[in-house]
């Protein structure tokens, strides 16, 4: 498997699509939100890139269920590993594309943890803590419990106590986490802090010019919850915010962009993080134009 990783705004679609083409490839999609149908703009599927000289490159795991649906990490590994096979068959190589470090590392390292099932009643109740008071009841564990978890936000935090308690209540079940890691080649985009930030500024700019208001308006019109797309955060979090008048546009647009710049610098301590724990990445200079930077993936391949 080859895969493209890198935060958001660093023109991982681009490049997956060029190498996936010269290699005879079908792209993966490991991004935990273009999973939903009609949620396009927002979450920056840009289809129109996987066609290159009137040739479409296969994808997969986009558009798999509908907007306002639970989808979760169990059912995207699930999604992944019955997808794969037949790529594989077919003589194809799998490219995997995206920015969701805890997708990448369940798929990669064959996470089993993420079969233990939602706690509803420990969650409701873990809502009423502070963040403070999460950390330190997820710190009151014991390590075996806790070493492989992700608590640097509050909904994972949430995440690995509802986990670290299954464990502990089930100490002879082996959900350590730990699984073979699969024949893999992984490339990062890398860009300057300065520049990812403009990319991330103008970006915004653009899709809000470009129908990203009017997408998630036509969410809510649908039916979909405020809540359900609030919980998508980022976006369609404060985009929901805006049309439901609990924010106005100028303070909407600010703190939406603070939002995506906070999330691209998490995205970048993740992946840091699976490299520690034993994920090597090649890190490539992303101000490279995709086409020298598929040349330098397939050079590195063939060495």
């Amino acid at each position: 498997m080859i895969v493209i990783l890198g935060p958001t705004a660093s023109g991982k679609t681009r490049l997956a699509v060029r190498v996936a083409r010269r290699l005879n490839g079908e792209v993966i999609s490991v991004d935990s939100r273009q999973v939903y149908r009609d949620m396009d703009i927002g979450t920056g599927k840009d289809l129109d890139e996987y066609t290159i000289d009137n040739q479409t490159i296969p994808y997969h795991l986009i558009n798999v269920v509908d907007a306002g649906s639970d989808y979760l990490l169990y059912q995207y590994q699930q999604d992944f590993n019955r997808i794969l096979s037949p790529i594989l068959e077919r003589g194809r190589i799998p490219v995997l594309c995206g920015g969701t470090g805890l997708y990448l590392e369940a798929v990669l390292k064959g996470h089993q943890y993420t079969a233990i099932p939602v706690n509803e009643e420990l969650r409701r109740a873990l809502q009423t803590e502070t963040d403070e008071q999460l950390l330190e009841r997820f710190r009151q564990f014991p390590a075996e419990y806790t070493a492989w978890a992700d608590s640097s936000t509050r909904k994972r935090r949430i995440r690995a106590i509802e986990i670290a308690t299954y464990l502990s209540a089930h100490p002879t079940t082996d959900f350590s986490g730990k699984g073979s890691l699969p024949d893999a080649a992984v490339f990062g985009l890398d860009l300057p802090v300065e520049v990812r930030r403009q990319r991330i500024s103008d970006r915004l700019r653009e899709r809000l010019q470009n129908g990203m208001i009017e997408e998630v308006e036509r969410l809510l019109e649908r039916g979909v919850p405020a809540e359900k797309l609030i919980f998508y955060g980022l976006e369609y979090k404060f985009l929901t915010q805006y049309l439901r008048r609990e924010l106005d546009y100028p303070t909407m647009v600010t703190r939406l962009e603070t939002a995506i710049h906070q999330f691209a610098k998490r995205q970048m301590t993740f992946f840091r993080k699976m490299e520690r724990d034993g994920i090597p990445i090649r890190w490539l200079d992303g101000l490279q134009p995709a086409e020298v930077l598929t040349e330098l993936i397939l050079n590195e391949l063939r060495s």
